[in-house]
């Protein structure tokens, strides 16, 4: 047998039996169970195994850490318990059995935004590389850039916006085939219908508002009775979801009730003309304001006399967003700030979070030097989360141990405030750990990394001060 089947039996048995297992599944570095009754687990003795780093309840799933020999460990739990695992598709929808209605909602928009994540990461970092490139006079004493004096690097500014368009502007695109893929419709003409958002032949949001202001003309289909402006929503969120929605349950109402020998044709072309249709007349607009609505609450709060109050107190609770799954509802709403208001607010407070949790298990394992258990666990655990993955520092060391989760709260708060005191904004949502500098508009890289070498100082020292009060259970021990 392999390594891990003694504790994938114990595993079983402290999970209280297969009987109390409705599903499982893994991922990169976790195992996640849907259970019966999640009271029968023991956790404490879960986390007592040798190759257990932590564990976490999150979206109805009880998730435990492995690390990245959780296909191993996958395989001899499948082997020691007789369940086959299922896909992760399935343990969500299994999983949401145990959520309320807020819950189910930020999980299945969660499920929409998550197939699109790597996009957003890769579009963050080529802004980032064109603004060092192309947007800071770096060269011939602070007055040219690298593109001005350099005819190749002004060649890959100009080609890596070929990806970055691709990404931002035609967003709506990537939305509305996530939108209709969750929700079993058809994901190709989900693409079709995004396409129809950010098509050429639309004027784009900014060329309408200058035609309305400078009474210039204003391109509309013209039905006789009546006309349609010709206005897209290239890089917009809110439209693209509603529409996707909007969409798919059209198509799953006539899929359900249109003769089987006619669906081919009746279904995609009565979902699809209709929803283009209202896409342009009613949901478009309506989803603009909204979109534009929230972007702008979040610049108000941001812009105001009191900002760096208010990015001190979003770093400060930030955390507990994540721990409630609350942090998936800010995703589309920061997208659409960055189109709305030209940039994102949240995000470099969010970045400075995730290096905080990476910083306070730093100290972590300065303070358990002597032990190897901390160190095995503790290590990986913050280079993932320097890199952007905090999910193995921040439920399998700092909330289980709590100091060092107070100690990264604190530190994200203090520097939250100092990066709005500065000003810093990003242009996108980038990798949410060091490299995220590079998704910062150009005149405030090099002080949000000022800031982010704070944040750390400042996680270990708060983590390191806090290990010595009673947050730390070994102190409440010896009392």
């Amino acid at each position: 047998m392999a390594g891990f089947a003694n504790d994938a039996k114990k595993m079983l048995e402290l999970l209280g039996g297969k009987e109390n297992i409705v599903s499982f599944t893994h991922c990169a570095t976790r195992m996640r169970f849907v259970l019966k009754d999640q009271k029968q687990a023991d956790v404490k003795a879960i986390e007592e195994l040798s190759c257990v780093k932590g564990s976490f309840t999150q979206g109805g799933q009880f998730q435990i850490i492995i690390g990245n020999k959780v296909s191993t460990f996958y395989d001899d739990f499948v082997e020691a318990s007789g369940i086959e695992g299922v896909s992760k598709a399935e343990v969500k929808t299994e999983a949401k059995g145990n959520l309320n209605l807020l819950q189910r909602l930020l999980a299945n928009l969660a499920e929409v935004f998550a197939p699109i994540i790597p996009a957003i990461i890769v579009g963050g970092l080529i802004l980032g590389f064109r603004n060092i490139i192309g947007d800071i006079a770096l060269l011939e004493n602070g007055t040219k850039t690298i593109t001005a004096v350099y005819p190749f690097w002004n060649g890959v500014y100009n080609f890596l916006w070929l990806i970055g368009e691709a990404i931002f502007t035609f967003l709506p695109v990537i939305i509305t085939y996530s939108v209709c893929k969750k929700m079993n419709s058809d994901p190709v003409l989900g693409i079709v219908l995004g396409i129809t958002l950010v098509s050429p032949q639309l004027m784009s949001a900014s060329d309408y508002v200058q035609a309305v202001a400078t009474g210039g003309d204003i391109k509309t289909w013209d039905f006789g009775a009546f006309h349609i402006n010709m206005v897209g929503y290239q890089s917009q969120v809110i439209p693209a979801i509603l529409v996707g929605i909007l969409f798919s349950v059209l198509y799953k109402f006539l899929k359900k009730h249109v003769p089987e020998m006619i669906s081919m044709i009746v279904v995609p072309f009565f979902s699809l003309v209709p929803a283009v249709l209202l896409a342009h007349t009613v949901i478009g607009p309506f989803g603009r304001v909204i979109g534009d609505g929230l972007a702008k609450i979040i610049q108000v709060g941001f812009d105001s006399s009191f900002s760096w109050i208010v990015s001190g107190i979003y770093g400060l609770l930030y955390p507990l967003m994540v721990i409630t799954g609350l942090h998936h509802a800010m995703l589309p709403i920061d997208l659409q700030a960055a189109e709305t208001v030209g940039g994102i607010y949240t995000f470099p407070v969010v970045a400075l979070n995730n290096i905080a949790q990476a910083s306070a298990v730093v100290a972590f394992v300065i303070i358990n030097r002597r032990n190897a258990k901390a160190k095995e666990v503790g290590v990986p655990a913050f280079i993932s989360g320097y890199l952007g993955v905090t999910e193995p520092a921040m439920f399998g060391i700092n909330l289980k141990y709590l100091y060092p989760f107070v100690g990264a709260m604190l530190a994200t708060g203090v520097t939250g405030m100092i990066s709005r005191l500065i000003g810093v904004i990003a242009n996108s949502v980038g990798v949410g750990g060091l490299p995220a500098f590079l998704s910062m508009k150009a005149q405030y890289m090099l002080p949000y990394i000022g800031v982010m070498a704070l944040c750390i100082v400042l996680s270990i020292l708060f983590t390191l001060l806090l290990s010595k009060t009673s947050l730390n259970s070994e102190n409440r021990k010896k009392n």
